[in-house]
């Protein structure tokens, strides 16, 4: 199993305090592990990369681009990482062309009215012409120890949501309610246990918890990092999430993104969540 492993958040709704970072209604994480150098997520904008530089972290030397579902906030930012990469191409500058990992459905158009679109600003075709792209519902390793997890079963009733107004548009044209199976999360093994990367939990984040510990053969918990989607969660909802994670016992928790204060403060009650912001290394 890893012996390091350590994660940098590039992106976030919050900075760390008297940090001179920026914040964005997004997420973006840089992962090393096991000799590779992992995007988790672009953010919206080019923040991850104006964040990364002010970190001392550069872009031109990524293994992998991971992407955790489809949505604008956490996908959009990979148009300025193109930009960059074409930068260093025409100034002669070595650089890696990252493999880009996500669920197969991840490009595919969100419309969700009035808004034509939620989803990715890139197609498939074009995500294709500018970077190596496996696309998976399956689990897929990254490194010996580090997984991407596909397409997350859906197990616990509570965590089941409306769709409301969101549609996906299916590659025939037709027009469905979209159930988000896209969204997807990592999971890398330490000796001490789990460390579990989300990007919103729209799976539900007890679901990919219970997922992970099935893929990876292991049943401890280290640390969750990520958003848990927690905005406004039904009563049955945040009970069921509390008492999962009470039984769960994870060494910490770094819940951030689309998870609100009130939603802390209630799961802090049942797990030790810590302060996440951009600006916020951990290392195991």
């Amino acid at each position: 199993m890893t012996s390091r492993f350590s994660l940098s958040v590039l992106v976030d709704n919050t900075t760390l305090i008297d940090q001179y970072f920026i914040g964005e209604p997004g997420l973006s994480f840089l992962i090393e592990t096991e000799g590779r150098r992992i995007l988790f997520d672009t953010g919206y904008s080019d923040v991850f990369l104006r964040n990364a530089k002010k970190m001392g972290f550069g872009m031109l030397d990524l293994d992998y681009i991971v992407l955790s579902h489809g949505h604008l906030d956490h996908t959009w930012g990979l148009v300025h990482l193109i930009r960059h990469f074409t930068e260093a191409a025409i100034q002669s500058l070595p650089y890696n062309n990252p493999v880009l990992i996500a669920h197969p459905w991840c490009f595919y158009p969100k419309p969700n009215p009035p808004l034509p679109n939620i989803g990715t600003l890139l197609s498939e075709d074009e995500a294709r012409r500018q970077f190596p792209c496996s696309l998976s519902s399956k689990p897929l390793w990254l490194t010996p120890n580090l997984v991407f997890l596909g397409e997350i079963p859906r197990r616990f009733g509570f965590e089941q949501t409306d769709p409301g107004k969101r549609r996906i548009v299916m590659p025939d044209g037709k027009v469905e309610p979209d159930q988000l199976l896209d969204d997807s999360a990592l999971a890398c093994r330490t000796p001490e246990g789990l460390i579990i990367i989300t990007g919103c939990s729209h799976a539900g984040i007890c679901n990919i918890i219970e997922y992970a510990r099935e893929v990876c053969g292991e049943q401890r918990i280290l640390d969750i990092i990520g958003g848990f989607h927690l905005l406004k969660p039904s009563p049955e909802q945040m009970k069921g999430t509390c008492a999962y994670l009470r039984d769960l016992a994870p060494k910490t928790v770094h819940t951030c993104h689309c998870t609100s204060l009130s939603s802390k403060i209630i799961l802090a009650e049942f797990c030790p969540i810590l302060e996440t912001g951009v600006g916020t290394k951990i290392e195991w």
